[in-house]
């Protein structure tokens, strides 16, 4: 899949000098000081009730201003995002050690901050953030939007993927599937020496909802027989709670063999390409084709030539 850092198209980061505090009576001259960001390479119609903020637009800078001043005790260097949906602000920004330091090595923290209140609620942090695509979890239910990141950088990195989801009873946004404050654990570095073999994609159902679902396989050799851990993550229709379900039987077969057809949604998703699935869903041999057509009858002639 495109792993290229996502920006939303058309606007401008909003930087803070050093890192440091700044006074109120600066703002309109930082925002005037900002830098372009880069297109998104896939990216869907957002829902109605939410908009990304343009930082060149005057009407969106009682937004920027207020998210500025909610975050300046926070630790950033930059405003790359503002998201608004009701009364809470979807906010990333991202930190660099020293004005040296190359950008890949910058980390990024995703924020909810009310509109209301100045309250200020940190959701994710990490380098190396894709904002990918607005995802339905459940029937019926809001879009929401997803992400990738990774936890270091000069590491053997995990990669995480999450959705980002307005919380109608609190006001404000949260985050999908969090254990240890990371998100769902889609892939790992340390899967290097062939024994472990690892996969996810997000599936689209039938009744137009998807899922995200991970596939690990360990082969222990002749010790033991080998391993399979499908889980499967979406949300509760009634509840709208997080769920996550450990696949057996002949549901974990068929999710395996959806995987490796790549019956999945374009784009999200990696490692089905991985040996594994030829040994387990062979494609069957292709052979050349040596019959001769129906209408044949042992005549041709080149092109133009009159019989």
């Amino acid at each position: 899949m495109n792993e290229a850092l996502l920006w939303r198209r058309g606007r401008r980061q909003y930087s803070r000098p050093g890192g440091r505090r700044y006074r109120a009576w600066l703002l309109p001259l930082l925002i005037a000081a900002t830098l372009a960001v880069a297109s998104p390479t896939h990216a869907q119609q957002p829902p109605d009730t939410f908009r990304w903020m343009d930082f060149h637009s005057p009407k969106d800078q009682d937004t920027v201003i207020w998210v500025t001043r909610s975050l300046q005790v926070e630790n950033w260097t930059a405003i790359r995002e503002i998201g608004v949906k009701y009364d809470a602000a979807l906010v990333v920004t991202s930190f660099r050690a020293t004005p040296q330091s190359l950008p890949a090595a910058d980390t990024f923290s995703i924020w909810s901050v009310s509109l209301t209140n100045h309250a200020v609620t940190p959701l994710v942090t990490g380098i190396k953030l894709r904002i990918l695509d607005w995802e339905r979890f459940a029937d019926g239910a809001p879009e929401e939007l997803t992400v990738l990141y990774d936890n270091c950088l000069d590491c053997a990195a995990n990669s995480y993927f999450t959705a980002i989801y307005y919380d109608v009873s609190r006001h404000n946004w949260a985050t999908r599937w969090m254990r240890g404050g990371q998100g769902v654990t889609v892939w790992s570095a340390n899967a290097t020496d062939g024994s472990w073999t690892q996969m996810y994609a997000v599936v689209a159902e039938g009744d137009g909802h998807t899922e995200l679902v991970t596939w690990n396989h360990f082969d222990y050799g002749k010790q033991k027989p080998p391993q399979d851990m499908l889980y499967r993550y979406d949300r509760d229709p009634v509840s709208g709670i997080d769920r996550t379900a450990l696949l057996s039987g002949q549901e974990a077969g068929n999710m395996k063999h959806r995987l490796c057809s790549q019956d999945v949604v374009q784009g999200l998703s990696r490692g089905l390409d991985s040996p594994l699935c030829e040994q387990l869903f062979p494609h069957p041999e292709r052979h050349p084709v040596t019959t001769p057509p129906a209408n044949n009858r042992g005549r041709s002639a080149p092109p133009g030539v009159r019989h």
